[in-house]
């Protein structure tokens, strides 16, 4: 910091409060050798400064000196964009191919669901190890300066235990394979083409869980990867403790683009053959089940019994 100004009025009045003379009157001479007696040498008794000129700019503050300031700015900035915005995660295996290849980086968007905005179907999603799914997988062991770049999200995270699949349905929807496929949500066949991996099927037939159907409850959805015969998905856990379901509030965000490598950039949208009509049947099936025709075949009637009463009070 530079010398703190002394003398606020400097300029109009001189020190201890006198005019100071007018800037045509002569000065006394002073002898260079003697001393002025007010305890600067050289200096203008009228500031306090030694030797500097009171309308000169403040001296700026080293570069050096500011460097580790703006460090810690930008660590706090990633750390917050890391934590309520948006980041960044490894692939870790061929589960996602061809849409997603084994190393490739993503970013995940993770500020909606602070909003309540929940998965839906044909997202491709990250999310904590719901129950152990990973079990036997290797671990990684970064370094410390990877440990403190994927703390900060400047790198995708080494050490937790997340996956990376595509969202198929969601709570209420019913979700089944039959053979090879295709794969049905709430009855309707799921056109996958341009997303499963080349040669694979839809469904895989086996006694693992390739054939299934199920109905998703609330608070969780059904997730299923684009490598049909080599993903570890909610097929193959259902006798765990959420019989394969994923908790929505395990969901870690969105993957909403291919950040690297810069060859294989691109955004991940969601298939057109999740937007086919019919899909989202279950609010359709609520109105016309027999409960919800006897309750709307009602309502007229006690309406025309209201007006009765109404009419004989009258």
């Amino acid at each position: 910091m530079g010398d703190v100004a002394v003398g606020a009025r400097s300029g109009h009045e001189g020190p201890e409060g006198q005019p100071e003379r007018p800037e045509d009157a002569a000065a006394p001479a002073v002898d260079p050798g003697s001393d002025s007696g007010d305890g600067s040498e050289g200096g203008d008794a009228s500031t306090g400064r030694s030797g500097q000129d009171p309308k000169s700019p403040k001296k700026q503050r080293s570069f050096w000196k500011e460097l580790p300031i703006l460090i810690g700015i930008a660590l706090v900035l990633a750390l917050i964009i890391k934590t309520f915005l948006v980041q960044a995660f490894s692939i870790p295996s061929d589960s996602m191919q061809n849409t997603l290849q084994q190393g490739d980086r993503v970013l995940v968007d993770k500020l909606t669901p602070w909003f309540g905005s929940e998965p839906e179907r044909g997202e491709v999603v990250v999310f904590h190890d719901p129950d152990n799914w990973l079990a036997g997988e290797p671990t990684a062991n970064p370094n410390a300066l990877q440990t403190v770049l994927s703390w900060i999200g400047l790198m995708p995270s080494a050490e937790e235990k997340d996956l990376i699949k595509r969202v198929i349905g969601v709570a209420g929807d019913t979700v089944e394979c039959n053979g090879t496929g295709p794969l049905k949500v709430n009855g309707k066949a799921l056109n996958e083409s341009s997303y499963v991996y080349a040669g694979n099927t839809p469904c895989s037939q086996d006694e693992d869980g390739g054939q299934f159907k199920v109905k998703v409850p609330k608070g969780m959805i059904w997730v299923m990867g684009d490598h049909r015969q080599n993903s570890r998905d909610s097929r193959y856990n259902q006798a765990d403790e959420h019989h394969g379901m994923v908790p929505v509030n395990e969901v870690v965000g969105r993957a909403i683009v291919k950040a690297w490598p810069v060859s294989r950039w691109g955004t991940l949208p969601v298939p057109d053959t999740f937007d086919q009509p019919g899909l989202s049947a279950q609010a359709a099936a609520a109105v016309t089940s027999p409960g919800a025709v006897a309750l709307l075949g009602a309502a007229p009637l006690v309406l025309v019994r209201r007006r009765r009463r109404a009419s004989k009070g009258d």
